[in-house]
């Protein structure tokens, strides 16, 4: 009878660890989806700033773009 209450007590700790694993990766995967959303924000607001230096460099004057370019390292 020993062993069936041991084996019991082993069953519920692995019931509790299980619940506890599941809120961990519960909360993990809250983490991951908000670090992919800012990543995606970042990114797109990476893309938009080249555009829009883009859009300043080609308004610049040929001979002021050249001599930006050599003056550079």
């Amino acid at each position: 009878m020993a062993k069936l209450e041991e084996l019991a007590e082993r069953v519920d700790r692995l019931v509790l660890r299980h619940q506890e694993l599941k809120r961990t990766s519960a909360l993990i995967e809250q983490q991951l989806a908000a670090v992919t959303a800012e990543r995606d924000s970042l990114r797109s607001r990476l893309a938009a700033a080249r555009a829009r230096i883009d859009a300043l460099l080609d308004r610049l004057p040929a001979e002021a773009a050249e001599g930006s370019t050599k003056a550079r390292p």
